[in-house]
C-alpha cells in the first residue's frame, strides 16, 4: 500500500512540476513577446521622428540614451485616460529597461487618439533619474515645443527638464505642444 502511495505521490509531484513549468514557459513566451513588441513600435516610432525632424537623429544618436513610449488615450465627456508602454535605453550600456506610462486628463472631449512620446536625455544623470525614480508630468497645461530654426538639434522637441527633451508624435505628424500632463512614467516589473 506504501509502495502504491509513493508511486502516486511521485507522479502527482512530477504532473505538476510539469504544469508549472508550462506555466512559466507560457509566461516566459509573452514576456518575450510583449518586449519585442515594443522594440517594433519603437524602431517605428523612430524612424516616423526623422521623417518629420531629421535634427532628431543626431540628438538622440549624441545624447546619454532614449525613450520611446506608445500611448493611447480615451476621452469620455469631462474625463479621461491614457496608458501605454515603453522602454528607456542607455546608448552607452545599450541596456533596455521597459516601462510603463499612465495619466488621467480632464476636459471635454470624446474619441480615441494615439500618440508616441521619444524622450531624449542629454546627461547619464537625467537617464538614472528617469529609470530609478520614474517620471510625472505636472497637471498644468501643455507645453509648447521649441520653434522652427530656434532649437538646434533639439528642434521639434520640448524641454521638460534640466538635460531632458520630448517629441510627440501624433497620428498626423510631429505636435506642436506636449500634452502627456498628468502621466506618470515608471519601470515595468512585469517585463524588466
Amino acid at each position: 500500500m506504501r509502495h502504491v502511495a509513493r508511486i502516486i505521490q511521485a507522479t502527482l509531484l512530477t504532473l505538476l512540476m510539469a504544469l508549472s513549468f508550462g506555466v512559466h514557459a507560457q509566461d516566459e513566451s509573452a514576456v518575450i513577446q510583449s518586449r519585442n513588441e515594443i522594440r517594433e513600435a519603437t524602431q517605428d516610432a523612430l524612424a516616423t521622428l526623422y521623417e518629420f525632424q531629421p535634427s532628431a537623429r543626431y540628438a538622440i544618436d549624441h545624447a546619454a540614451g532614449y525613450g520611446v513610449f506608445s500611448a493611447t488615450g480615451i476621452k469620455l465627456l469631462f474625463a479621461g485616460g491614457r496608458q501605454g508602454r515603453g522602454m528607456v535605453v542607455n546608448n552607452r550600456t545599450h541596456r533596455q529597461t521597459f516601462m510603463r506610462m499612465i495619466g488621467v486628463q480632464a476636459g471635454l472631449g470624446l474619441g480615441i487618439a494615439r500618440t508616441r512620446l521619444i524622450f531624449v536625455f542629454e546627461t547619464q544623470s537625467a537617464l538614472q533619474n528617469f529609470i530609478n525614480q520614474g517620471w510625472e508630468f505636472g497637471a498644468s497645461g501643455s507645453l509648447a515645443a521649441v520653434a522652427s530654426g530656434e532649437g538646434g538639434m533639439f528642434n521639434g522637441a520640448v524641454s521638460v527638464a534640466p538635460g531632458v527633451f520630448v517629441y510627440q508624435l501624433t497620428e498626423t505628424g510631429l505636435a506642436a505642444q506636449i500634452t502627456a500632463t498628468g502621466t506618470r512614467f515608471f519601470k515595468d516589473d512585469a517585463l524588466n
